[in-house]
């Protein structure tokens, strides 16, 4: 039996297939019968068409293509599944480095979140989930809310505004530029310019006056370059300044002090991190709370089972974590002909490993399609595998692990008050809107 046919495999790259859900039954066959096979990419709304890829579905392959950046690399043609227009530019950033210069930077990175601050952190976050909750419930004894904007959104900003050293007026800013930047696929977030400057820093001001706008026919600058997101740079540089003249005790500002054998972090180089920061570190767990909350509303056993028992949280958010998957893709490029399963990989080609996919692998997952909040083990890859393991992985488990207690321990109930918005996206699994009821 033929595992799919041009058309369905379409629907992998189509990122209006995400406002419904990824085609799970489509990947489940693949596992089965094709767990590496060519992927073409025809023009899609208004795109023209790319060179196509090879796409991976298997746990094993996935988790060996990112461990081996020798034969699959993130710098050659960066890591986003279309070809980055900006590419020299992309490639300095650490996301879409390979050792010994991403080596170097994480070095670096890891260096700055001393025991003080990631300290500091943790007591932020459980004091930002307890404000969040109480705003939520704000004295009543029932209610409705949007749990993915009303909640969900603001703990990994608050969070990010503690990494970065953001002024707390500012942080809206970067609701924004992820918007813009991972829902550029999605007319509702491509232009997203949501920020009140009125209260908001000179810093913020300066940046707002190089927003771009949409041209005449509605088009912003591809925000994957760096003339696309001219705001989120200028304020990177003004923050840089201001933490040089003036350092914190945030990771950026012990970030931009720390001396690696004679080298220190340039302005390029912290511009770039302060992008990855600023957008991946927020919208992974601004879309993967909403989607465990889907899979808890989804599943309602569960909340009533981790009320009961609480020491079970740190594995159902695990849990939550593989079911969802909020990062969907990730590609890297061969360095040199190889083998990968049956597939024989030419150099130069493009591989995109399915993170969707391999956290569903039936190879090691019983029951994959399941919410089981008791799974063990739970090797999934929704943080990534190998040297691009997430720096902010234990950060995000932090935050959901906080979100999710005090939320279980303030309601009685917790219920679906419509049908959830998804992100059109081939790339980041998004919640745009999830309403709740809850009883407290």
């Amino acid at each position: 039996m033929k595992a799919a046919d041009s058309s369905e495999l379409v629907s992998i790259v189509d990122p209006a297939t995400y406002e419904v859900g990824p085609p799970f039954d489509l990947l489940r066959r693949l596992r089965r019968d094709a767990p590496v096979l060519w992927v073409d990419e025809p023009s899609l709304h208004g795109l023209p068409a790319g060179p196509g890829f090879w796409f991976v579905v298997g746990h094993a392959d996935v988790a060996r293509v990112l461990k081996d950046p020798r034969t699959f690399s993130s710098w050659l043609g960066a890591t986003q599944i279309r070809d980055a227009q900006d590419l020299e530019w992309v490639r300095r950033m650490m996301l879409n480095m390979d050792p010994p210069e991403h080596s170097r930077l994480r070095r670096m990175l890891t260096r700055s979140f001393t025991p003080r601050a990631v300290g500091a952190l943790t007591d932020s976050i459980e004091q930002n989930a307890r404000r969040l909750v109480d705003r939520m419930i704000d004295g009543a004894d029932e209610g409705r809310c949007d749990f993915a904007k009303d909640v969900a959104a603001d703990l990994p900003l608050l969070t990010l505004a503690d990494v970065l050293g953001v002024p707390a007026e500012d942080r809206g800013l970067m609701f924004d530029w992820s918007n813009r930047v991972i829902g550029w696929q999605d007319p509702d977030y491509a232009s997203s310019a949501s920020f009140d400057p009125s209260g908001a820093t000179e810093m913020a001001r300066e940046a707002l006056r190089l927003r771009p706008m949409p041209d005449a026919s509605g088009h912003m600058p591809d925000p994957r370059t760096r003339e696309g997101m001219p705001d989120l740079y200028a304020y990177a540089r003004l923050l840089a300044e201001e933490k040089r003249r003036a350092p914190g005790n945030d990771v950026m500002s012990i970030l931009l002090a720390i001396d690696d054998d004679g080298l220190r972090l340039s302005d390029a180089e912290f511009q770039n991190m302060f992008w990855l920061f600023a957008v991946a570190g927020n919208e992974t767990l601004r879309n993967g709370m909403p989607g465990g909350m889907i899979g808890l509303l989804a599943n309602p056993d569960a909340p009533a089972r981790l009320r009961a028992d609480p020491a079970l949280l740190p594995g159902a958010v695990e849990e939550m974590l593989r079911w969802w998957t909020p990062v969907m893709v990730f590609r890297r490029t061969a360095t040199r002909d190889t083998r990968l399963g049956d597939a024989h990989i030419a150099a130069g080609d493009k591989v995109v490993v399915s993170f969707t996919s391999a956290n569903r692998d039936e190879a090691l997952f019983t029951d994959p399609d399941s919410l089981r909040i008791d799974r063990q083990p739970n090797p999934h890859l929704s943080f990534g595998h190998g040297p691009h393991f997430c720096l902010g992985a234990q950060l995000a488990r932090a935050q959901m692990r906080a979100l999710f207690a005090e939320l279980l321990r303030r309601t009685k109930t917790l219920e679906p008050d419509g049908t959830p918005a998804l992100l059109r996206s081939n790339f980041q699994r998004g919640v745009k809107r999830l309403p709740i009821r809850w009883v407290a």
